[in-house]
């Protein structure tokens, strides 16, 4: 995406880490506020924090922005995965970008092995790399909050991948970074790019002109035959490194898959709405995740909430072979209903005709978008913060999880105060496993019977 040629040069500014205590969660920040800004030609130094598919992935988007831009640092848990995304970033691996500025990837990767960082706690000595400008945050969710925490501190401009935490305690922390960085001038981007889609902008923009009236009823259905993650224990790991590499399965780490994998449509119902849910309940299981190789986490969900003006979202979650599958997003509203699907189709019919009043078709690569405007952002000091956003689709899809765990009513605002924690702080591997397997196999499974805060 090309930048206006006018746009004033800025030398760029850069955060003095600071070491004091800021209120409520959040440890940030310096008492100045410089602006960080990039002109137009200036080079822009990324790191990679989280180096699987979607890290990857993010990072060749990240380079196929407009103008000046290099991978300058890789951090990971594990060797072994840093250096086979590094490899792939290294052969040109353009699969994930459509972009017509796009360059040659492996021109603009330039990560020797003093810039690689392996660790869980491998993060910070990126942060303390004073010459990076922006930090892409692709770990398992569970770490999500301390890292955007972190990089706020450091000054750095941040894309985080979806969901941003996977308890109400990391909720809060995102809030209060998201706080921070807005007041720092700092960009943040959110791997929700469903908002970057012009398909779900077009749809969603005529449900709030009026076009089905008024909104009684949203319906969200994620119901798929499952995924492919998984690890397989090997010899000699440690209980805390196999549920690291095994995170889909542990809901501390990936916040179960509603959240995980459903917080797109959660994102979705809101921007309809345009509000937030008051009270959510519900109820879910698991029937083909039963081996003892599938973590504490469930096959299937259903969660309705409550809004203020008594209108109801209804979402349905699934990952159970040879059933119904769909994958949409559907508004029900007093004229008409609005649909979006997941073979890019969205589609308004009111009540009274039985063909659409409108249809459209997506054909924009919103994961492409949303690097681009995040950078074009950063180069032309324009507002950008996501992070508030994302911290409500996420926490809207943890108190659905709660809730169905629990087989109790939840209050959204309750639930966010009790400030309940799921994560640890740990970042050793010496650290012990936030749970434990059970003398037979296997891990305890919420559920009502045996529910338990924090």
């Amino acid at each position: 995406m090309n930048t206006d040629s006018s746009t004033r040069t800025v030398t760029r500014r850069r955060f003095i880490r600071s070491t004091s205590a800021a209120a409520a969660g959040a440890s940030l920040l310096p008492a100045s506020l410089p602006q960080v800004h990039a002109s137009v030609g200036e080079e822009i130094k990324i790191a990679l924090i989280g180096c699987g598919g979607r890290g990857t992935g993010a990072s060749v988007q990240a380079l196929s922005t407009s103008g000046p831009v290099k991978l300058w640092a890789m951090a990971d848990a594990f060797p072994d995965q840093l250096e086979k995304s590094l490899k792939s970033l290294n052969a040109g691996n353009r699969k994930f970008s459509q972009s017509p500025d796009a360059g040659s990837q492996k021109d603009k990767v330039d990560v020797p092995p003093e810039r690689r960082f392996v660790g869980l706690d491998a993060y910070r000595q990126v942060m303390d790399l004073k010459e990076i400008d922006v930090v892409i945050l692709t770990t398992p969710p569970g770490f999500r909050p301390a890292q955007f925490e972190a990089a706020v501190k450091a000054g750095k401009h941040v894309f985080m991948e979806k969901p941003v935490a996977t308890d109400p305690h990391g909720v809060n922390r995102v809030l209060a970074a998201a706080r921070e960085a807005k007041r720092q001038n700092l960009k943040v981007g959110v791997g929700l790019n469903r908002r970057h889609s012009p398909l779900y902008q077009d749809t969603i923009r005529r449900i709030h002109d009026g076009a089905i009236g008024r909104l009684n009823t949203l319906r969200l259905y994620n119901l798929r035959g499952g995924t492919g993650k998984y690890h397989e224990r090997q010899p000699g790991e440690t209980e805390l490194e196999y549920q690291v590499r095994h995170w889909y399965y542990f809901a501390w780490l990936s916040g179960d898959f509603n959240t995980e994998q459903s917080v797109h449509d959660y994102d979705i119902a809101l921007w309809m709405k345009q509000a937030l849910p008051v009270s959510a309940q519900g109820q879910g299981g698991r029937l083909v995740r039963a081996g003892k190789d599938y973590g504490n986490v469930y096959d299937h969900f259903f969660i309705e909430y409550d809004f203020a003006d008594g209108s109801k979202l209804l979402t349905q979650h699934r990952h159970i072979p040879k059933c119904w599958g769909t994958f949409s997003a559907h508004a029900d509203g007093s004229q008409g209903s609005a649909s979006l699907v997941a073979k890019r189709i969205g589609e308004i019919t009111l009540h009274d005709s039985d063909k659409p009043l409108w249809r459209g078709k997506e054909l924009a690569n919103s994961y492409q978008i949303e690097h681009d405007v995040l950078f074009k952002a950063i180069r032309e000091d324009q507002p950008h913060n996501e992070a508030e956003y994302g911290a409500h689709a996420s926490f809207a899809a943890i108190l659905g999880r709660m809730a169905a765990y629990s087989g109790q009513q939840l209050m959204w605002d309750e639930v966010l105060k009790q400030n309940e924690r799921i994560t640890p702080e740990g970042e050793m591997w010496e650290s012990k496993a936030p749970i434990e397997p059970l003398a037979e196999g296997g891990y305890q499974i919420p559920s009502p019977a045996n529910y338990k805060k924090g």
